[in-house]
């Protein structure tokens, strides 16, 4: 066998260790999963938000969330560094840190009435921290929403084919969930159907190509598709959970375990050899340093913020039994590193030659902004060894990306709407705790930043702020990380398996931050500088108030309204 293949049949082997050992005592030794808790799904039913649900539909649409196509570009973008130290920050960092991390939120959720990790911080820490970190997670959900609205725009710009069977699933998800919920079928059946219609759209796709003219009413295309999926988004996010946002996850999830399985056999029988060094001590001029950017180049598929967000915003409020959290939360993150694997592997062994690499990866910015292509270019070759043609592979991995962007989107946009009214409860702003008028500033805040921030540009004003996601996001993990590790230090709990990994992502991620601000400054980049240094001391302050709630919590007792 080549190198690359022994490595991942490694990295696939401590997977499943880390799933079967340490999930397990995470699950059982330290959150203590109660199977008879009653959950906020079955304490708060409203068949809109709170819905209890079959544990592997839940897992579909927690997976479609959080995977979006961050575990993608992440990786491809790391490989610049070399391969080794991405493989082994994936791998690490999904067994020891996300898994924990998303694990560890949906828990706290569930045993705070399915609240958001934000509004969670008012018990642990204090009201002025749940204020503050509301703010954060708002501008980071923000981001979110503007920039993976551009991310699907210039997928089907670049990608035509991708348009017809992206629309064509979501009539075919909402058929499902009304034949599941409401006429009261079994899952099994309809998702077979939906996946099988998928499929036949994809071939379509491929055949009748949907290319949009240069401007769409006076706007570029890429702009009119950004409008196109934030309305889409805001009408998503008030549907009822079962009726779109379950089944449309529940059927990407099975595609995309399809194209994994797809990619992994691709280079099982392509038996590649790495076009990449393992460590690259010779990167091109103005690429920033290994130690500490790896750790927020890489996000999703090692650990996110966002992670954090999805799970106490939405999962935590459809989980049937507590102990299905192992299930959904370890193991979805356990999903998102298998993807993020495979996305290192493409990019490090899937080009046909070493030039075709080295090209590629010949600067910064090039290695920046073609992530999504590398990591098409990879796979694709692993894909057309097994006899599919490239057309079609093409395609297929193309709608699987702008699937589970879009599903990103829509949780992200439905979190916003969460997080809008929580903070209208915070500041007393009574119009906020409207559904409604909350799903509308989410819709306009979104149009706002992608249109105004950059007019030049129209729709890609998201794209000015991204810089900062990737330490935003990992700052928000950090914070989180905080509220786990009080919650287990004030119950007696083993905090260490906390601890530990907030004080790495906290160094790591602030020291980022510092890193680009100066880099911010030197360039006279006035917008992120400023952004940046806003960011960065609210983070400061939060971490301040927590260490100030470890002061007083150890003669004080868990807030009341916290159960154990």
């Amino acid at each position: 066998m080549s190198e690359p293949v022994l490595l991942t049949l490694g990295a696939l082997a401590l997977f499943f260790l880390g799933y079967r050992f340490y999930s397990k005592y995470l699950a059982e030794r330290v959150y203590r999963l109660d199977p008879d808790f009653r959950t906020p799904a079955h304490e708060f039913r409203d068949g809109v938000d709170h819905l209890p649900t079959n544990k592997f539909v839940l897992w579909g649409h927690h997976f479609s969330s959080v995977a979006g196509a961050a575990p993608i570009v992440g990786p491809a973008i790391a490989v610049i560094w070399g391969w080794g130290p991405a493989l082994l920050w994936v791998v690490l960092g999904t067994i020891f840190f996300a898994g924990m991390h998303d694990l560890g939120t949906l828990w706290a959720s569930v045993r705070n009435k399915g609240k958001s990790v934000g509004v969670i911080t008012n018990t642990v820490i204090g009201a002025r921290a749940k204020g503050l970190f509301l703010l954060i997670i708002f501008f980071l959900l923000l981001m979110v929403n503007a920039v993976f609205a551009v991310v699907i725009a210039n997928l089907f710009t670049n990608f035509p084919s991708s348009v017809i069977p992206y629309w064509l699933q979501i009539p075919v998800a909402m058929t499902i969930g009304y034949l599941v919920y409401k006429r009261g079928m079994g899952l099994l059946g309809p998702s077979l159907v939906g996946l099988f219609l998928l499929f036949v759209f994809i071939f379509i796709g491929a055949s009748n190509p949907v290319a949009m003219p240069e401007t769409v009413l006076g706007i570029p295309s890429a702009g009119f598709w950004v409008i196109v999926m934030l309305l889409y988004g805001a009408i998503a996010s008030r549907l009822p959970v079962w009726l779109l946002l379950q089944p449309r996850d529940y059927i990407n999830s099975h595609m995309l375990f399809l194209g994994l399985g797809v990619m992994y056999l691709g280079l099982l029988f392509t038996q590649p050899e790495f076009n990449a060094p393992f460590f690259n001590s010779a990167v091109p001029e103005g690429t920033p340093p290994l130690i500490p950017l790896l750790f927020v180049t890489i996000a999703c598929g090692a650990i996110s913020g966002f992670h954090g967000l999805v799970s106490s915003g939405t999962s935590s409020k459809q989980l049937n039994k507590e102990t299905d959290a192992r299930f959904v939360g370890y193991f979805g993150a356990m999903g998102e590193g298998l993807l993020a694997l495979i996305a290192i592997m493409a990019t490090a062994a899937g080009f046909a030659t070493i030039d075709n690499w080295s090209q590629h990866y010949g600067s910064w910015a090039t290695a920046s902004a073609g992530g999504v292509g590398a990591f098409v270019t990879g796979a694709g070759n692993f894909i057309a060894s097994l006899g599919i043609p490239p057309e079609v592979g093409t395609t297929f991995i193309s709608i699987m990306i702008v699937a589970f962007a879009a599903t990103t989107l829509d949780t992200s946009m439905r979190l916003q709407r969460f997080i809008l009214g929580e903070i209208g409860e915070q500041y007393k702003v009574a119009p906020l705790k409207n559904i409604n008028v909350a799903t509308v500033v989410a819709f306009l805040s979104c149009v706002a930043l992608a249109f105004l921030a950059d007019p030049s540009n129209p729709g890609q004003g998201g794209m000015k702020l991204w810089p900062l996601f990737g330490t935003t996001n990992q700052l928000t993990a950090g914070l989180s990380l905080i509220v786990i590790t009080l919650m287990l230090w004030k119950w007696g709990r083993n905090y260490l398996v906390s601890l530990i990994p907030l004080v790495f992502v906290v160094v790591m991620t602030t020291w980022s931050m510092v890193h680009n601000i100066m880099g911010y400054i030197s360039q006279g980049n006035t917008l992120l500088t400023i952004v940046g240094i806003l960011i960065l001391s609210l983070n400061v302050w939060l971490i301040l108030e927590g260490i100030l709630a470890w002061r007083r919590g150890r003669d004080e007792p868990l807030h009341p309204g916290t159960s154990a």
